[in-house]
């Protein structure tokens, strides 16, 4: 059992009979979704909402049975990744790409756990690129207009040799912050620009993180 994996089955745990959950996206998530999908062959029932269609596929090849938003008004729990992971439980996701939906399925979450290894925890975020969601629509201008604001490098992400295209329609910029050091106000600038949908940074989201070890063990950090 690797760090992820260790990781992903121990927040599993979390999962109990008639939950409504939020599937997250990504490699350790995959992890999750795997060992859910487990219980639910053994038994367990519970429902669901993947935050990718990847994700989404794989509840389904797992038969975790999915709802969709308009059928619930919240959900019990959310388990997803973290790109970092700061000490005030302060993240950047988005490196898979699904930072909207992510989001969208954690705030609406009575608890929301995040599971990473070790070399996720950092003393401040930046040093991995914030993903910064943007319309299609000009995007150039909102691109003009993050540069202005932030002098800082920028970088269109990029998918085989086109502008990578989220679930949503959308393109991701990728933002070179290096130490950011008050998530909490860039986070509320970000989202006042036009053009941007959202971005990666999860301000007081998250309750617990789920570190693993290569060697199997596991430790919880709540939020202070």
């Amino acid at each position: 059992m690797n760090a992820k994996q260790a990781a992903g089955y121990k927040a599993a745990e979390w999962v109990q009979e008639g939950m409504l959950v939020g599937l997250g996206t990504g490699s350790t998530a995959y992890y999750v979704i795997e060992r859910i999908g487990q219980r639910v062959a053994e038994g367990l029932k519970i429902q669901a909402i993947a935050t990718s269609k990847a994700s989404e596929e794989l509840a389904e090849k797992y038969r975790i049975p999915l709802i969709k938003a308009a059928d619930v008004s919240k959900l019990d729990l959310a388990i997803d990744g973290a790109d970092e992971v700061d000490p005030a439980l302060a993240l950047i996701k988005g490196g898979g790409g699904a930072l909207l939906r992510e989001k969208l399925v954690a705030i609406n979450s009575d608890k929301f756990i995040v599971i990473a290894d070790p070399g996720k925890l950092v003393p401040h975020l930046g040093a991995f690129k914030l993903p910064i969601e943007i319309v299609p629509f000009c995007y150039e201008w909102t691109l003009v207009q993050l540069k202005s604001r932030y002098d800082i490098e920028f970088q269109m992400r990029t998918r085989d040799g086109g502008l990578y295209m989220t679930d949503n329609g959308n393109y991701i910029v990728d933002a070179s912050f290096g130490v950011i050091k008050d998530p909490g106000t860039l986070d509320a600038e970000l989202k006042q620009l036009t053009g941007v949908v959202d971005h990666g940074l999860f301000v007081n989201i998250a309750d617990v993180v789920v570190i693993g070890h290569e060697d199997g063990t596991t430790e919880m950090i709540e939020k202070p």
